[in-house]
């Protein structure tokens, strides 16, 4: 057997590989009802705003450099 013919032997099986793991991964997501995917989405949801949340709280607000310096860099922002 030529070389070329096992290279597309092995291109065609890893395609036919990749379709079947597309095939259960779509047959597991459709298994889903509305209301479980709604629960999920909002379960998500509430996790980004906890961990923006603690994100806020956790890195103090920069402070204001005192005096004429802290004037000017306040023009300058704006």
């Amino acid at each position: 057997m030529r070389w070329w013919k096992a290279v597309g032997l092995a291109g065609a099986a890893g395609v036919v590989a990749t379709g079947v793991v597309v095939v259960r991964a779509e047959r597991r997501r459709r298994a889903y009802t509305p209301d479980q995917v709604r629960e999920q989405l909002h379960e998500r949801f509430a996790q980004a705003l906890a961990a923006e949340a603690a994100a806020e709280t956790a890195t103090p607000a920069p402070q204001e450099a005192p005096g004429l310096r802290g004037r000017i860099r306040r023009l300058f922002r704006r």
